[in-house]
């Protein structure tokens, strides 16, 4: 056996990623080898002389943010976590893509072990990293004082021609280049490979030149296999503070292995077990599989260089904390997750003003009012709008614009930009100090919907406004009309959805999904004015557990009526009618699904007796969903076809959305002459 050098060569420390990355796809017979032994030098020389990390300490706040975005070549992580000295165990390593192993087949979030965003759905994890950048420069724009720099850490991503391919990399890349996002730093693996093949012949984009049109300083091009050419290259990129940078490294896929290497042979399969031999000895790599030689090892843990990156950082914030110690108090309140002290006093008031008010608006509007009352009181608020600010009523009073000059702000325009901005917020979120939100029309979730789900796959506490909620927007017609958007975002696991009939509900929605940090939180909200709804203080105070009585009769009652929005104020109409005619009918109001389903059986069941089986359901989009509440026997007054061009209420009335309809409907179940 060949005895390794006391001071390992750059190639020898990269190769044993090489070797990690072929021997667990190959036990595992599943993953994608490539892109981890083609990105293998390139990870070197980031991660051992440029990665400002601590793997003692992997949620360290100003430490260094790695993200692959081509997360198929996952184990190009879990290899840097391993030799790096993270809490991964090579026992994991050997555990690559099964059931119950910390080693995903595609990384998922998990700070613990030095995984920042879950990446697998090419483009996003790029997306997520502008996010992280983009927090960086507003903290740091809102923290540092001069000679104090206490936020200034990188975002470093890799991607892959296929990141570069989805759409949302154009998004996310052309917003970053305005905002001057000067500490992304992304590294494009140029192997010209995809899993069809020569990407030649599908992707011909001169990459270099399209991200200097979005104003990126582009290093180009690089040998990713010359460690000091990737070295000069990073020196280079971060020369730039204005711009970030894209550093284009050409690259072969596999590289290392001699029969393979370059082809998409090496992309997502096992090279198999003959092929892994002459990768060891093409690389000179004589160690059994998973055996990484201590002296290796050695040179790969950063941990004592890890704790010196802290320690200075902290002698730093100590003195921060001395000169600006209210500063000091507030980074740290953000940055653990906190909300201020005087959070629930606004919220309270929020709620008894729009109870107060008692006035007759569009939930789009009483949003906007809740922002109003609720953001002066908490500066992680950042909000935005997909070019629809003025629509979506995203902007509150005293909110100022976040530019490539002033990062101060708190109100990002994304421009038409669904797909890119939702992602962003998952990267603002899991960065941290920041509470982010951004709104679009309800239809146009359908752009963003993969980042939707990989919030609620996160559990990251992003705040969706979507507005014009359903045919009652109007004269946009069918193109613009939701139908099955509200049952098809319900449907996504750990994404939470409120649906507010008027102010009162709408300032509890923007309480309620302030204070959930663990998943996403959607806000359907409407274009047209809506009814306020009179309520006890009883009633009020239930709103928050998703679904209560709104109108209640004497004694038990015949049918129930389960509403939310838009069509409360119909429903309501038409059971006030039904109570004076001597018919015991009961309105529930349903703004949340997901959090109603949280209470116990006995709330449950007392807002809904099982006893109880005429319902009736009223939302304008499509009924399937709905049968969970109303059972075989109930009825459900919804839309299972795409709407039309017209005034929003002559849409209800045509399509049945009437206090009359919901009358005869509760009628015929009661067999009411």
């Amino acid at each position: 056996m060949k005895p390794v050098q006391s001071c390992p060569s750059r190639r020898e420390l990269a190769n044993a990623i090489r070797a990690l990355a072929m021997d667990a796809v190959q036990l595992a017979n599943s993953g994608h080898p490539g892109a981890p032994m083609g990105m293998a030098d390139i990870a070197e020389v980031l991660w051992r002389d440029f990665l400002r990390h601590n793997p003692a300490n992997p949620a360290w706040w100003n430490r260094d943010r790695f993200v692959l975005s081509n997360g198929h070549a996952s184990m190009l992580l879990y290899s840097l976590l391993y030799l790096a000295g993270y809490p991964v165990k090579l026992d994991e390593l050997r555990h690559f893509r099964q059931l119950g192993s910390r080693t995903a087949g595609h990384p998922e979030h998990d700070v613990a072990m030095g995984i920042e965003t879950t990446t697998g759905p090419l483009g996003q994890g790029l997306a997520n990293a502008v996010g992280m950048a983009l927090a960086e420069k507003a903290l740091a724009a809102t923290f540092n004082r001069p000679g104090l720099p206490l936020v200034d850490h990188y975002t470093y991503v890799f991607v892959g021609d296929g990141c570069l391919m989805e759409g949302i990399s154009h998004e996310a890349c052309s917003l970053a280049g305005t905002l001057k996002l000067g500490r992304l730093i992304c590294f494009y693996d140029d192997n010209g490979i995809s899993i069809d093949g020569e990407v030649q012949g599908w992707f011909t984009d001169n990459t270099a030149q399209r991200f200097a049109a979005y104003g990126w300083q582009v290093v180009a091009p690089v040998d990713g296999h010359d460690s000091e050419a990737v070295r000069r290259a990073i020196l280079e990129a971060r020369s730039v503070t204005d711009r970030p940078s894209m550093i284009c490294c050409r690259t072969v896929i596999g590289w290392g292995a001699p029969n393979k290497q370059g082809t998409e042979a090496t992309h997502g399969a096992a090279l198999g077990a003959d092929e892994v031999a002459a990768a060891r000895r093409t690389l000179e790599w004589e160690h059994p599989p998973f055996v990484i030689p201590d002296e290796l090892k050695a040179q790969w843990d950063a941990h004592e260089q890890g704790a010196r990156n802290e320690s200075e950082w902290q002698q730093l914030f100590a003195r921060y904390r001395k000169a600006h110690p209210d500063l000091a108090r507030e980074f740290e309140r953000r940055m653990r997750g906190e909300l201020p002290a005087g959070f629930q006093d606004a919220a309270a008031k929020c709620i008894a003003d729009a109870a107060q008010q008692a006035a007759n608006v569009a939930t789009r509007q009483s949003s906007q009012a809740a922002l109003n009352a609720l953001g002066p009181v908490l500066p992680d608020l950042i909000g935005g709008s997909a070019d629809l600010t003025g629509s979506n009523n995203t902007r509150r009073k005293d909110s100022r614009t976040l530019t490539g000059e002033d990062a101060s702000g708190d109100y990002v325009h994304y421009g038409v930009r669904e797909f890119g901005m939702t992602a962003i917020l998952n990267g603002l979120a899991l960065h941290g100090g920041f509470i982010p939100y951004g709104g679009t029309f309800l239809t146009f979730s359908d752009y963003a919907r993969n980042a939707v789900r990989m919030a609620a796959l996160m559990k990251q506490g992003s705040i969706l406004v979507y507005s014009h909620d359903s045919i009652g927007l109007g004269e946009d017609g069918p193109t613009h009309q939701p139908i099955e958007h509200l049952a098809s975002l319900r449907l996504i696991p750990n994404l939470t959805l409120w649906r507010p009939c008027d102010a009162v509900e709408s300032a509890v929605a923007w309480q309620a999904a302030i204070e959930h940090r663990t998943g996403p939180t959607a806000l359907a909200l409407t274009r047209q004015n809506l009814t306020h709804q009179p309520r006890s203080a009883e009633q009020i105070a239930a709103i928050k557990r998703g679904g209560y009585t709104l109108i209640e009769c004497e004694g038990t009652p015949e049918c129930i009526v389960i509403a939310t929005g838009s069509e409360i104020g119909i429903a309501a109409e038409a059971v006030r009618e039904l109570i004076k005619r001597g018919r015991r009918v009961r309105l529930v109001s349903m703004p949340s699904f997901e959090v109603f389903a949280c209470n116990d059986a006995l709330y449950q069941e007392h807002v809904l007796p099982p006893a109880v089986r005429k319902r009736v359901a009223v939302e304008a989009g499509v009924t399937a969903i709905w049968r969970q509440f109303v059972g075989t026997e109930g009825r459900i007054i919804g839309i299972d076809h795409f709407g039309a061009s017209g005034k929003g209420s002559d849409l209800f009335k045509h399509f049945g959305f009437t206090a009359q309809h919901v009358l005869e409907t509760v009628g015929e179940l009661l067999g009411a002459p």
